[in-house]
C-alpha cells in the first residue's frame, strides 16, 4: 500500500513537472516566433540611435575645435549642448528600449512605472527649480542669446558675461561685483553688445554761434575720424549730424549718431570729443554755458 502510495505521488510531482516543462517550452517557442524578431529590432533600433547620437556629438565636439568659429564660446556651447545630447539622448534612447523589451518576458511594467511615476513626482517637487535652470540653459545655449564677453542686461542685472553654464550665468557688473544669475530667473535677455551699438553723442554750443557753421564742423569731425584706419574699423556706418536736438536760453544741443562695433561706442566717442573740442577751439566756437548753482538764497535782479 504504501509503495502504491509512493508511486501515486511520483507519478503526480513527475507529471506537474512534465506540464511545467511543456508550459515554458511552449512559452519558448512562442517567444522564439513572435518576442525574439521583435527584441532584435528593439536592440538593433536602440544601438543605431545610440550610434546616431553618438555621431551627432561627436561631430558638435569637431566643430567646436574649428579656427573659423565667432568666438571661443560658441566652442563652449558647442561642448556643452554635445555633452547634453549623448548623456541625455543615450538615457532616452535605453530607456525606451528597457520599456519595450519587459512586456516580451510577461514583466508587467505597470506598477514600476506608477513607482517611477511616484518617485519622480516626489524629486521634482525638490528639483523644480534645478530643472528649470537646466532646460532654460540648454535653450539659451542652442539658442545662442548670448555669448561670453557680452553685455547683457538679465533678471535686473546688468553686467558683461563672463561664464555661461547649463545651470547659471555668471555676469560682472560694472563695479566689479560678479552675479551667479540662475537661469530660471532669465526671463528676457537684452543684448546690449549683438552685431552693433548706437553710439549717441549731444554737443552743446553757445546759443549765438551760427548752426550752419556748427553743424559744418562737426561733420569735418567726423569724416576725419570715419578716415582714420585706426577707428574706421570700429564704425559700422558713417557718423550722422542730423542737426539741432534742442534748443535752450543758453545753448543748443547738437547731436552725433552713428553705429559702431559692439562694445567700441565708448572708444570711439571718447575720441570723437576729442576732435570736437579741438575744431570747436581752433574756430573759435563756444562751448554750451555751463548750468549755474546757487547756495544760500538765490541772488535777486534790479
Amino acid at each position: 500500500m504504501t509503495i502504491l502510495t509512493v508511486h501515486s505521488q511520483l507519478s503526480s510531482h513527475i507529471e506537474r513537472a512534465s506540464d511545467i516543462l511543456g508550459a515554458w517550452r511552449d512559452k519558448w517557442m512562442l517567444f522564439l516566433r513572435d518576442g525574439a524578431p521583435k527584441l532584435a529590432l528593439i536592440l538593433i533600433a536602440a544601438f543605431i540611435l545610440h550610434r546616431i547620437i553618438i555621431l551627432v556629438s561627436s561631430r558638435m565636439i569637431a566643430l567646436s575645435r574649428r579656427e573659423e568659429l565667432p568666438s571661443r564660446v560658441r566652442a563652449q556651447q558647442l561642448r556643452t549642448l554635445a555633452s547634453v545630447t549623448k548623456s541625455g539622448g543615450t538615457f532616452l534612447v535605453y530607456f525606451i528600449a528597457v520599456i519595450e523589451i519587459l512586456p516580451l518576458f510577461d514583466i508587467n511594467i505597470g506598477p514600476l512605472l506608477a513607482s517611477a511615476g511616484v518617485a519622480g513626482l516626489a524629486i521634482g517637487f525638490g528639483a523644480q527649480t534645478l530643472v528649470k535652470d537646466v532646460i532654460t540653459g540648454f535653450f539659451i545655449l542652442f539658442e545662442n542669446q548670448f555669448d561670453i564677453g557680452d553685455t547683457v542686461r538679465v533678471a535686473g542685472v546688468q553686467g558683461i558675461v563672463e561664464d555661461m553654464k547649463l545651470r547659471s550665468t555668471i555676469l560682472r557688473d560694472a563695479n566689479g561685483t560678479v552675479h551667479n544669475v540662475p537661469n530660471s530667473q532669465i526671463a528676457i535677455v537684452s543684448n546690449l553688445t549683438r552685431d552693433w551699438n548706437l553710439l549717441t553723442m549731444h554737443v552743446a554750443i553757445d546759443y549765438n554761434e551760427n548752426s550752419d557753421r556748427v553743424i559744418e564742423l562737426l561733420k569735418q569731425a567726423a569724416e576725419a575720424l570715419r578716415a582714420d584706419p585706426e577707428y574706421a574699423q570700429d564704425l559700422k556706418s558713417d557718423l550722422e549730424v542730423p542737426g539741432i536736438e534742442r534748443v535752450s536760453g543758453t545753448e543748443v544741443d547738437y547731436l552725433v549718431t552713428a553705429k559702431v562695433s559692439p562694445g567700441k561706442q565708448y572708444r570711439v566717442s571718447r575720441e570723437l570729443r576729442r576732435r570736437i573740442k579741438d575744431s570747436l577751439t581752433k574756430n573759435n566756437i563756444k562751448a554750451g554755458a555751463p548750468s549755474m548753482i546757487y547756495f544760500g538764497e538765490r541772488p535777486t535782479t534790479n
